[in-house]
């Protein structure tokens, strides 16, 4: 059922003409295969588009209408900026995107002052928002404040801890953990606040406010994951985890048992890894989300190569390849923008360097390099890290130093310890060689000298 406050997208349903939303949706999907693309194109999702459901497609679908009507823009389209949907959805649910938005990364020296500015901005959006607007001060170096109760929790504290996840994803999509985590802890208090409050007006505001909370404590764990400040990401994650079974809510279940997983295997504890990944396939069953299947599978992959089971490695890997396969659907998660082939690549590559199968782990990691969207920032600098890390670990030395120079470049733009933990592993595996290469000895003095300067 389309939203009361759904704007019907009239510039899209002039674009379709005279044909019925089945034939525009064929058209669709053969102008997808022209250029590569794969969509699930159907009359329902033309309706959804036009009816203003869907308020910006995602980037696969923009990539197709783009080249149905070249030279036009989102706006051309009738679809709103792709920043201001980023997120879960709030009311009217936006396409669930495949890429994070085209903006170019803050220059050097302006990251923290940026991040401040739109933290703040996300929840001090009106006078009614004095919980989280008060919270987010204790983020900035002001003196602790109290968190007044408000007298009814509406649309706007809801819809402002739906931006908060909304750009701390973006903010992470583009720089990385390390400079974001403590400020964006203070949004999460705020909106556990706000539940604790108890006072939202409708059931339906409820399931919003916990489930965008729920979202945010995974976000903000995510944050302190990828800084290295694992036993903050593991609280976070039970955070989030609580508040799913309290609410109901399958598909934040199933998101917070994908991320224990993957903590669980990058702190060394594989049998957790699985558990949790069957955990999370249990929950994500009614969901009708194939891609969120294969996600799992990968993490239950990881967590078996871990424990060194080969066979139980490959069977899962098998059942995330074939999941994967059946594509996108509406049902796929917004928080999995990530997720396409070139994450499934690097997280098989892991798979095979926890078997010690470096140069088949280098293959992957190297198709994830090619795969990977630019705009992805932190994750290029991820996949190149992994890359190097094979390269070093198989023998191939002046490879995995040329590699290492592409992430130390973009080091300059992403603060990510989990990267540069890799880094360190790449080099501790090329030092010990004798006779080392030019090349090699060059990407070494580099590399130390850029741990001398942090």
């Amino acid at each position: 059922m389309v939203s009361a406050g759904a704007v019907p997208n009239l510039a899209f349903r002039r674009l379709r003409g005279p044909r019925s939303a089945g034939e525009f949706a064929a058209a669709v999907r053969r102008a997808a295969r022209e250029i590569g693309e794969q969509v699930a194109c159907d009359a329902r999702y033309i309706g959804r588009v036009e009816s203003g459901e869907i308020r910006c497609p995602n980037y696969a679908y923009e990539r197709v209408f783009r080249h149905m009507f070249p030279g036009t823009t989102l706006e051309d389209l009738g679809f709103s900026p792709r920043a201001s949907v980023r997120g879960r959805a709030a009311g009217p649910a936006p396409d669930t995107p495949t890429h994070p938005p085209t903006a170019p990364p803050p220059a050097p020296g302006s990251d923290t002052d940026e991040e401040s500015d739109v933290l703040r901005r996300v929840f001090m959006t009106s006078g009614t928002t004095t919980v989280a607007a008060a919270s987010l001060g204790l983020g900035l170096g002001g003196p602790a404040a109290s968190l007044p109760l408000q007298r009814r929790v509406g649309e706007t504290e809801v819809s402002a801890v739906e931006r908060a996840v909304r750009q701390i994803r973006l903010l992470d999509d583009r720089h990385g953990g390390d400079r974001l985590y403590r400020r964006a802890a203070q949004p999460l208090r705020a909106a556990y606040a706000l539940l604790d409050a108890g006072t939202a007006q409708r059931r339906s505001m409820v399931d919003r406010l916990h489930s965008g909370a729920g979202e945010l404590a995974l976000s903000v764990g995510w944050l302190a994951h990828d800084s290295g400040r694992f036993e903050d990401a593991r609280s976070h994650y039970a955070e989030a985890l609580a508040t799913a079974r309290v609410a109901g809510d399958p598909a934040l279940e199933a998101h917070a048992f994908c991320n224990t997983s993957f903590l669980a295997r990058d702190t060394g504890r594989p049998r957790e890894a699985v558990r949790a990944a069957e955990a999370g396939l249990r929950a994500a069953e009614p969901l009708g989300s194939p891609r969120l299947r294969a996600l799992l599978a990968l993490r239950e992959a990881g967590g078996r190569a871990g424990l060194g089971d080969r066979t139980g490695c490959e069977r899962a890997l098998g059942q995330a390849h074939t999941a994967f396969a059946r594509g996108a659907s509406g049902a796929d998660p917004e928080w999995m923008s990530f997720f396409r082939e070139a994450e499934l690549e690097m997280l098989e590559a892991q798979c095979w360097a926890a078997l010690g199968d470096w140069s088949r782990a280098a293959r992957h990691a190297g198709r994830a390099v090619r795969l990977q969207d630019p705009h992805f920032t932190r994750n290029l600098a991820l996949y190149r890290a992994e890359l190097t890390v094979d390269l070093a670990r198989a023998g191939r030395a002046e490879e995995a130093a040329a590699s290492g120079h592409e992430v130390l470049d973009l080091l300059n733009r992403v603060q990510s310890s989990r990267i540069r933990a890799m880094l360190r592993d790449a080099a501790a595996a090329l030092e010990p060689r004798s006779g080392v290469s030019g090349p090699v000895r060059a990407f070494l003095d580099r590399h130390r000298a850029g741990r001398a300067g942090v």
